[in-house]
């Protein structure tokens, strides 16, 4: 150790994502890899155009800090169009690097040390690591049931004095459910005459199927007035390495947000974010993913309908539970595990985002590939006995 007093580390206990552990071991065992949420077919031709056109033309320096206008234009647009909300794109849209960037910079803007944070699991695994990291502290409530459903008195006994922020995710990773109506109305109840900030998570908020409705914070007074909403392009246009997405929020809270984000970052790409100002003026570009997605969601549980892999189809997002208590009793990382070196298919196991663990015999799934890569991937769960 070249240090005379080693240091304390901020997030002592923090193990590596399991996202990283799942690919690292897929590339190893030559796996399908089913785990990490991303496409794995192509981004559209013509953005990729726009983006190089960009370039071309010379949007190759430094964006402004809060993002290019004409893209925050279209964003309000988006959003008015959708759920009937208008934002002034001059003080409450920042442009982010993804919706991670987003998720870090509300909680460092608004979480002290001590402040309490009500997060419901399973959870994105960044939420908790940035809760501690700015000296909060994560109050976890467990989704019940197969519907992950909230339990809201539980959620009112939780509130306390030192509670500074709830964070929700919807449609929710990894389960594929949805906040409904109620659930955000019963929401909009409890943080009436309080102080509480509501950071939304809507990444998947165009990936919606079977005539379900998205429900977003934005069209529900009480909870816009107090809330942060994160999207990302990245999830909705099959291009999360580009890493790019964006926050609204009440120009009150947008302040502090954008004081974070450029000591952080300061400005995100600038060629892609004139692409993205184009792209959007097609809003059939964002509309039909539901239905393309959906198409997949189908065509992979059709595929798999004859093996002892079962699960209700996913409402949103796109990935897919499955339960496998038919085949194993083994706990659900052991069985990943053994899925990819024994059979060469790599999954997430959803116990990792639970309260201690807790293994309900299930595994998540990402469907955002191709026929060809899904075809494959029913081929291997169907053998499994």
């Amino acid at each position: 150790m070249y240090l005379s007093n080693p240091f304390e580390s901020k997030l002592q206990g923090e193990k590596a994502s399991i996202f990283s552990i799942m690919s690292q071991m897929a590339g190893k065992h030559n796996a399908l890899d089913l785990s990490q949420g991303f496409p794995n077919f192509k981004t559209d031709d013509h953005l990729k155009e726009l983006v190089t056109k960009a370039m071309k033309t010379g949007h190759n320096q430094y964006a402004p800090m809060a993002g290019v206008l004409e893209l925050r234009h279209e964003i309000v647009k988006k959003i008015e169009a959708l759920y009937g909300k208008k934002y002034d794109g001059n003080t409450e849209v920042t442009v982010t690097h993804g919706a991670t960037q987003t998720i870090y910079s509300a909680i460092t803007a608004f979480v002290h040390k001590g402040d309490e944070v009500i997060v419901f699991k399973p959870a994105y695994d960044t939420y908790e690591p940035s809760i501690k990291l700015n000296g909060g502290i994560p109050v976890l409530i467990q989704l019940k049931g197969i519907d992950f459903s909230i339990d809201w008195q539980e959620v009112e006994e939780k509130i306390t004095s030192k509670t500074r922020m709830i964070i929700i995710n919807t449609p929710h990773n990894p389960s594929g459910t949805l906040l409904s109506e109620s659930d955000m109305k019963k929401l909009e109840s409890l943080l009436k005459n309080t102080d509480i900030i509501l950071l939304s998570d809507e990444v998947y908020e165009h990936l919606i199927f079977d005539d379900n409705k998205h429900h977003s914070a934005v069209s529900f007074p009480g909870l816009a007035e107090r809330a942060v909403v994160c999207a990302s392009f990245g999830k909705t246009f099959h291009n999360t390495g580009w890493k790019t997405g964006y926050c609204v929020a009440p120009e009150e809270l947008m302040r502090e947000i954008r004081k974070v984000h450029q000591l952080t970052v300061f400005c995100v790409n600038h060629p892609m974010q004139q692409a993205y100002a184009e792209y959007l003026k097609i809003p059939e570009n964002y509309l039909n993913l539901g239905k393309f997605y959906q198409q997949k969601r189908d065509r992979f549980l059709e595929l798999i309908e004859g093996s002892k892999f079962k699960g209700k189809a996913s409402a949103g997002t796109y990935f897919q539970l499955l339960d496998y208590s038919d085949i194993t009793g083994e706990n659900d990382v052991e069985f990943s595990h053994r899925l990819i070196k024994q059979y060469k298919i790599a999954t997430i196991p959803v116990s990792v985002f639970n309260i201690d663990n807790k293994d309900n015999k299930q595994l998540r799934f990402c469907f955002a590939k191709t026929d060809e890569t899904l075809v494959k991937a029913a081929e291997i769960l169907n053998k499994i006995q």
